[in-house]
């Protein structure tokens, strides 16, 4: 192909005898005229030695190169930042997590615009880098294609299929005396048996499946499990396929419309997704001036069938979603049931109709159940709304057998301190666990809760109380956890007024949960609280923490694609 560069951003760097000191420094790097001359494209990897979920990123990311290349492009590597979940779950550096998401986006818009890249190609692999880079290639809107760098391979304990959930389960067990040291440190080398992001249905491979519903990744390209040859070809094929769409100028907001983030919710709650999905769909929506809020999010969830037998929740992993046929192959059959939006479009070019009429189904395999004879006949993930919850709560209930709870509140006002009395076996059955000032600008950073919930589980209390939080859980948690609650204690919520032994109630077959405390009470309290200085008063979490919104709303820090006078690709 060739490109006629006087209308792409990169002619500010390199066209034109103003240009010439621009030019100079890519000969510096090897270029030749005509590479200058070619459109430059930018591939970001978000490749580090942090943890296995992003290790083969930097060597999927040069392969892209090629493609780039064979499709007349310059491809023009750059990387960005990842907080691993796993690694920063259960101490302080949770609060990074989340806050990595802006900064992730923020760091790639400030690459492109600084360099005046034409399109973008990106790679991740843990958490917060998908959304993140998926909102950074939003906000920009240049030709994008977004690549999941594949999960791990299951680990094997005692005859079975282990993933690092098991070894957070693992702790608790050790605490309540049921799994010896020996047996703990047995499991936690080899739970992870290589390269690649957490192989449930966690946050990275929901992510990973809203990228191909969505229309932003290549079709059945992310269930692909990281250590498989297959994924140099999928590499290269995303670069071919970046500047198909440079050529027939198809953008991420062409692609991502309203109806694409409602198919990306039907699959979130179709697979048991992670609870970050309505955290996340929110935030990537608001780059494209959509609004799509955590109740839009639910109500998509209340009326989809739950289709995929996937952990935690359930039974498999991403390596056998992707032998069953991968988010396609869910996505052939919400179709059929007239689930899905087909006429989206993708960067195929094609709409999700024409690459889904490319599948076939396989009947013989045992994950992905047809919507005609779902596992449950409503989504694995459900919105929450009442009296302690005005601003919203999402609970997930996959795996789920009772939807109904209510007990004496237990209140705690950090994870830390939570923890420790889990650890101790202070914790009763039948309460509410309540763990706040943990939101997005109480905490800041609005913290996961697994190494709490999966003690929890550990213990065998998983499913004997209940635990409301306004932070977040992962992927991985499971048990009656309800997250996100709005308005969170920072900003004076109902959260921030509850006291020990209130009772609180929770029907997440309805969608309520409610405080059941009188209003005279609750004024007396109101009119008694005064808002707590946390302990990040300086720095990226201090920053943050003034800046960042309601987690109903995604937890975004700027105006977001409706403010826009003018956007990047236009320039």
């Amino acid at each position: 192909m060739t490109f006629d560069k006087s209308r792409l951003p990169s002619r500010h760097v390199s066209v034109g005898p103003s240009k010439a000191p621009h030019r100079s420094y890519y000969y510096a790097m090897g270029l030749t005229e005509e590479e200058i001359a070619k459109p430059f494209v930018g591939v970001v990897s978000a490749g580090n030695d942090s943890a296995p979920c992003n290790t083969t990123l930097d060597l999927q990311a040069d392969i892209a190169r090629e493609g780039v290349i064979e499709g007349g492009g310059m491809p023009r590597r750059f990387n960005t930042i990842t907080v691993t979940d796993g690694i920063a779950m259960g101490h302080q550096g949770m609060k990074a997590s989340l806050v990595s998401r802006e900064v992730i986006a923020d760091s790639i818009e400030l690459s492109v615009r600084g360099h005046c890249y034409d399109a973008l190609v990106g790679f991740a692999g843990c958490d917060k880098s998908l959304p993140g880079m998926m909102m950074a290639m939003l906000r920009l809107n240049v030709p994008s294609i977004f690549v999941y760098g594949g999960s791990i391979l299951p680990g094997h304990f005692h005859g079975k299929d282990v993933t690092v959930k098991d070894v957070f389960e693992a702790v608790g067990k050790y605490a309540a005396g049921n799994c010896p040291l020996h047996e703990l440190i047995a499991l936690e080398k080899v739970a992870c048996p290589g390269h690649g992001a957490c192989g449930g249905q966690y946050t990275a491979n929901t992510m990973a499946c809203v990228a191909e519903a969505i229309g932003l990744s290549l079709p059945s390209s992310n269930m692909v499990p990281a250590p498989y040859e297959s994924r140099a070809d999928i590499a290269r094929d995303a670069g071919r396929a970046v500047m198909r769409l440079l050529e027939q100028n198809i953008r991420p907001r062409d692609i991502c419309t309203r109806q694409a983030f409602e198919n990306a919710a039907r699959v979130v709650a179709a697979t048991g997704g992670s609870t970050n999905g309505a955290l996340h769909l929110p935030a990537m929506a608001h780059e494209a001036g959509i609004e799509f809020t955590l109740f839009d999010v639910a109500e998509i969830f209340k009326s989809t069938p739950y289709i995929a037998d996937l952990q935690p929740g359930g039974q498999y992993v991403a390596k056998d979603m992707h032998d069953a046929g991968g988010v396609y192959m869910v996505m052939k059959t919400l179709l059929e049931g007239g689930f899905l939006h087909g006429d989206c479009l993708t960067v195929t070019g094609k709409t999700l109709a024409e690459n889904i009429a490319q599948v076939t189904w396989k009947p013989d395999q045992k994950v992905i159940y047809p919507v005609s004879n779902p596992i449950t006949p409503t989504g694995g993930v459900v919105g929450l709304r009442g009296s302690l919850a005005p601003d919203g709560a999402i609970v997930k209930v996959a795996g789920l057998h009772v939807l109904e709870f209510e007990g004496p509140a237990r209140v705690f006002d950090c994870e830390e301190d939570c923890f420790a009395a889990v650890e101790a076996r202070q914790i009763n059955e039948g309460e509410v666990i309540l763990i706040r000032y943990e939101g997005p600008k109480g905490g800041p950073g609005m913290r996961e809760m697994l190494a709490t919930t999966a003690a929890l589980y550990g213990q065998g209390m998983g499913d004997k109380v209940a635990l409301i939080t306004d932070g977040r859980f992962s992927g991985a948690t499971r048990g009656f956890c309800i997250g996100h609650v709005g308005p969170e204690a920072a900003e004076g919520g109902p959260i921030a007024l509850v006291e020990d032994g209130d009772r609180i109630r929770i029907d997440a077959s309805t969608g309520v949960i409610d405080l059941l405390v009188d209003d005279a009470t609750l004024a007396q309290r109101r009119a008694a609280w005064k808002p707590r200085l946390n302990d990040y008063q300086s720095g990226a979490l201090y920053r943050y923490s003034q800046t960042v919104g309601p987690a109903s709303l995604g937890a975004v820090t700027h105006p977001g694609g409706k403010a826009e006078t003018h956007m990047f690709a236009d320039i």
